[in-house]
């Protein structure tokens, strides 16, 4: 990608695509190409249509999408489903047609079965059921991998997807309902910290097994790949690493600094018994992960006390 390139980075106010803009202003991209979702609705496909034909980008990074986590994901499948698949439809059609040299396609780890071996490699993609809770989320993202195949078997588009880990970081989502374990964690503990209360309640057993990466070491993969990955094979990006979220919660009571118990809820769902990623591909082109966890909670917790105190 030459500095003048035209850029489109869908999604660009999100936790991963203000990561990816950030990124490439760091590195001296001149035209980046950015709409918030009021000015441009992805949604809509004249929308998206009238605005590839006027800006005619040459590389995109879609990383727009509707995210949530386990409560979001199940209450409102239908919306997942639809919404996500309509992004991802709009967006790689309208690439196509307007002759984007390059697309990446971001979707995410609940791709793979439940009960897949672990740590998951590429291979395992459509071996197995999807965890019941974010099946419509899991689809839509599975769907926009198989478009991207599709057009680049039929059309000869250089268009690539990368699968990303459990993610956190700068911009996240912070929702009492809504948001990931790790900022769900980071705003519990919080609140439980300044209110003085006894004890932090976690959903679930504490067992089940998640890898993070912070979203800026993601940007950073997503830029190396673009220049330096062309294939068809979707890759995965994360750390090689996990732990229970019984232990991110500990990491997390020590960063914020509070000083009482942890509960467990187990009437809750642990969602997928673990979710650990086989980065071999990704290590073996060149790119490994800098923001070790504790760092990267340290960083988010400054986030969300600069945004949301």
């Amino acid at each position: 990608m030459e500095k003048n390139a035209k850029i489109y980075v869908a999604g660009h106010r999100g936790m991963v695509g203000s990561a990816i803009y950030r990124k490439l202003v760091k590195e001296g991209y001149t035209q980046l190409i950015i709409r918030t979702s009021s000015e441009l609705d992805l949604r809509n496909q004249q929308d998206v249509a009238d605005f590839f034909a006027a800006e005619k980008p040459e590389f995109v990074f879609l990383a727009a999408a509707k995210v949530g986590g386990i409560i979001a994901n199940n209450t409102y499948r239908a919306d997942f489903l639809y919404e996500n698949l309509c992004i991802q439809n709009n967006v790689i059609h309208e690439a196509y047609k307007t002759g984007v040299t390059k697309l990446m396609f971001l979707g995410s780890s609940c791709i793979y079965p439940k009960l897949a071996p672990q740590p998951l490699k590429e291979d395992y993609l459509l071996t197995g059921l999807l965890e019941e809770t974010n099946e419509p989320y899991a689809i839509a993202k599975i769907a926009g991998i198989k478009m991207c195949e599709a057009y680049r078997a039929q059309y000869n588009c250089n268009f690539i997807s990368v699968m990303p880990t459990n993610l956190y970081g700068y911009n996240d989502n912070y929702h009492p309902q809504n948001s990931h374990v790790l900022p769900a964690l980071i705003r519990k503990f919080h609140e439980a910290k300044v209110n003085g209360t006894a004890e932090v309640n976690i959903w679930g057993s504490g067992s089940p097994m998640r890898e993070f990466l912070f979203a800026d070491d993601l940007a950073e993969a997503c830029y190396f790949l673009m220049q330096n990955y062309n294939e068809a094979g979707f890759l995965n990006i994360g750390t090689g690493v996990d732990l229970s979220i019984k232990d991110l919660a500990l990491l997390i009571k020590r960063v914020i600094g509070f000083a009482g118990e942890l509960t467990f809820d187990s009437s809750k769902p642990d969602g997928t018994p673990r979710k650990l990623m086989d980065v071999a591909k990704l290590h073996a082109l060149g790119w490994k992960h800098k923001i070790e966890l504790e760092e990267g909670i340290k960083l988010a917790y400054l986030d969300f006390l600069a945004k949301h105190i």
